[in-house]
């Protein structure tokens, strides 16, 4: 190990040359404020100015200047695009658009980028999801056929949408696809303009929170992971490649504030988005749809390979040779230098249905906060005594049985069984197939909470 630590840093000491007196190092990150996987190396690093609070300041550093710019844009792809042409040194962004990144960058005769660092995953594929209008009679993937449905073409959400289609035998030219942004199709979802939308996180539960959308397809229904991550510019890396291991540890000072208090950052951070804390303590609080992760597992390569193939097979990007696209040099000195063992932390893959298996359901109370509750009969039995009271509830969270991923505890469907027992649902076929078993029935949210005696 110590001389794998000694290696690393040997090849990060690129340079003993000190810079030009008083140079301005300019440094551009785009990132996506509308993303939520992209927290942890965007909004979150850029508010808190926790790159700042890492960039070197010594040895060849000492008289540099720093000039850190934020530029924040709705998908990945006008990221690559400023990337190419040398605006920006940093992009944060979701996992078909990193591969596009990287293989078009290949494709030119000399630049490069690299996948330096994760950001946050989600190992069932949840983030993703396809969405209706609330009074559809859309309820699956097959009642699809013939309906206008919109995406981000070339995104997470749409390489989700192809799988799906595909597991369910249904041709692309089934659909009318159309190429739309999160916020046209959100805001036509909530018109009734489309018949569906598939989607990244957090733009599904933002649909359902805010009572316009129901989702009848989620990402984790494909079993592919979801991830995100940083990719740099490889001149720039080459150059400054203390600066990389800074912004990399800036993203783990990051990950650990979400965690220290998840309520508090979720607050700080519908501030800085717009993006309900409700729908984010979805994706951040302990249980949540993301598991905060910088670490490049060995796993993800299979993924982004997947990936790249579903985009070159759509003719939507280039080849990418992801073996040398994949840099891990500059988190393991980053881990080295705040003396964390990556190793250890690169071999936990986190599955949600055994990470959150014994979780308590929630309550976020308007005035008092967070309530938990160990068993779903006394989450209801809570959320009906809220409801005779008058209380203002914010939000409720439930988890599905069959995969452990947590949800909006009034999109969920219940199983009330023989012996008086509840469990709940994230897809109505789950929940009836469990109902069978246990000489049960199905119930809705609202019916659910009604059928509390108290």
């Amino acid at each position: 190990m110590i001389k794998r630590t000694l290696a690393i840093v040997a090849a990060l000491n690129l340079s003993t040359i000190g810079l030009a007196a008083a140079e301005t190092i300019h440094i551009g990150i785009g990132h996506q404020s509308m993303c939520t996987d992209t927290y942890p190396a965007g909004i979150i690093v850029k508010e808190l100015k926790l790159l700042e609070k890492h960039l070197p300041h010594d040895g060849k550093y000492a008289d540099a200047q720093y000039d850190v710019t934020w530029s924040d844009y709705e998908s990945g792809a006008p990221i690559t695009n400023q990337m190419l042409a040398n605006k920006l040194s940093f992009g944060v962004m979701g996992d078909y658009p990193l591969v596009v990144n990287g293989a078009k960058f290949q494709q030119t005769s000399s630049l490069r980028t690299l996948l330096v660092s994760g950001t946050a995953y989600n190992r069932k594929g949840s983030g993703n999801a396809i969405v209706v209008p609330v009074s559809s009679d859309i309820h699956s993937i097959a009642d699809l056929r013939g309906k206008s449905v919109s995406t981000p073409v070339g995104s997470a959400a749409w390489g989700m949408l192809v799988k799906a289609l595909d597991d369910a035998k249904i041709p692309l030219s089934d659909i009318e696809l159309k190429n739309q942004s999160p916020t046209v199709g959100a805001a036509n979802i909530a018109a009734k303009k489309i018949d569906a939308h598939a989607d990244f996180c957090p733009w599904s539960e933002i649909m359902q929170f805010r009572g316009t959308g129901r989702v009848i397809y989620d990402g984790s229904e494909t079993g592919i992971p979801y991830l995100h991550g940083v990719v740099v510019r490889k001149d720039f890396a080459d150059k400054y490649p203390e600066i990389v291991v800074a912004f990399i540890k800036a993203i783990y000072d990051a990950e650990q504030w979400v965690r220290s208090d998840p309520v508090k950052a979720t607050e700080m951070m519908e501030k800085w988005t717009g993006v309900e804390k409700e729908v984010l303590y979805l994706y951040y609080s302990k249980g949540g749809h993301l598991t905060l992760d910088p670490t490049l597992k060995p796993q993800w390569a299979k993924t982004l390979k997947f990936d790249n193939d579903v985009l070159t097979h759509a003719s939507l990007s280039p080849a990418l040779d992801v073996k040398p696209w994949i840099d891990d040099r500059f988190i393991r000195q980053a881990y080295a230098e705040m003396k964390l063992d990556y190793d250890a932390q690169q071999a936990v893959v986190v599955d949600p249905l055994t990470a959150n298996k014994g979780l308590p359901n929630e309550i976020w109370h308007s005035r008092d906060g967070i309530l938990t509750y160990p068993t779903v009969k006394e989450f209801l039995a809570a959320v009906a005594k809220y409801q005779a009271s008058g209380a203002k509830l914010n939000s409720t969270y439930v988890y599905d049985q069959t995969s452990g991923l947590k949800m909006f505890g009034n999109s969920a469907f219940y199983v009330l069984g023989a012996d008086g027992a509840y469990a709940s649902f994230l897809r109505e076929a789950d929940a009836k197939t469990y109902a069978a078993s246990v000489n049960g029935k199905v119930l809705s949210y609202a019916d659910a909470v009604t059928s509390i005696a108290f």
